[in-house]
């Protein structure tokens, strides 16, 4: 729907039944026939998902195991440098294996103690509404598939270990599960899909690439950088901005590159107080609020 999205290969079903993973030219798996076919059928045991059913359990080849090693071990070791207390705290009680890929069934009872959350499979594009309001239940739409074996330490899309070294360690926190389930129940209050994405920026400035301040130094809890063994070494060098929910929400960014603007808290207090707060309040006119004020700001000038 929105820019983000973007960041997704498009998963098509044809009349005989067939499912197709269009990746883009660029993709480092464009020219691979076999991981063609697997990105297919893992995107097929998805689209068969039901409520209620058992979630479905991927067969991963030591190939995509030997991936999942790879990064685990690389970002571990990012995170003990660039990581907030928090996110490492949460990581710790969380403790998810690093020698292979765990099923979503076994995030889901990893996490539901610690925060109440339950992953479900996804083939791919979550339409936005469905996907964070399902955060008011406690449910996050995760990816299945790998990255491509020839690049373990990037991917154009997000895959397993965004979905879940990236945004399941940051929802093992209490503090930012309570974060997602108020962004979930400020979905399920909007109509317009403007002020939809005037929440998705927001989040993606926050959730997917904030950044905090602790001990002197500036550290990560956004998942985009927890899960990003490039941007996670160099966000420190983007323009650091205070917490400004207007501002985030009406910037202009690329997806398709590291970030040259962030927003830094001050405190895990702050986050809650002004993008907790934020959510908690929003509604559909918000965005007209928003250019209101700022027009009224302008003319002072």
């Amino acid at each position: 729907m929105f820019t983000e999205a973007q960041l997704y290969s498009p998963v098509t079903r044809s009349g005989d039944g067939d499912v197709t993973v269009h990746l883009s030219d660029e993709h480092p798996g464009v020219g691979d026939p076999d991981y063609r076919t697997r990105r297919n059928a893992i995107a097929a045991l998805a689209l068969e998902y039901a409520p209620g059913k058992p979630l479905p359990r991927i067969a991963y080849t030591e190939e995509e195991q030997q991936v999942w090693r790879t990064v685990s071990y690389e970002l571990a070791r990012k995170h003990e440098t660039y990581a907030c207390q928090e996110v490492l705290d949460a990581a710790a009680r969380l403790d998810l294996p690093g020698d292979h890929i765990p099923q979503l069934d076994e995030v889901s009872e990893k996490l539901f103690p610690l925060s109440g959350f339950r992953y479900v499979p996804a083939a791919g594009l979550v339409p936005l509404r469905e996907f964070f309001g399902s955060f008011a239940d406690r449910i996050f739409h995760s990816t299945q598939y790998i990255r491509h074996h020839s690049a373990p330490l990037y991917t154009p899309e997000p895959d397993a270990i965004h979905e879940i070294i990236g945004h399941a360690n940051q929802i093992a926190s209490p503090r930012f599960a309570a974060i997602y389930q108020t962004v979930g129940e400020a979905v399920n209050r909007l109509e317009t899909d403007t002020a939809l994405k005037f929440l998705a920026d927001v989040f993606w400035f926050s959730m997917e690439f904030g950044v905090v301040r602790e001990a002197g130094e500036v550290r990560c809890y956004g998942a985009g950088l927890l899960s990003s063994f490039g941007e996670i070494t160099e966000f420190r060098d983007a323009d650091l901005r205070p917490l400004d929910v207007i501002e985030m929400a009406t910037a202009t960014y690329d997806i398709t590159h590291y970030q040259p603007i962030l927003y830094c808290a001050e405190s895990i207090s702050e986050i809650e107080d002004v993008v907790g707060a934020f959510f908690a309040t929003m509604d559909d006119e918000t965005p007209l609020r928003a250019a209101h004020a700022r027009s009224k700001v302008a003319g002072a000038q």
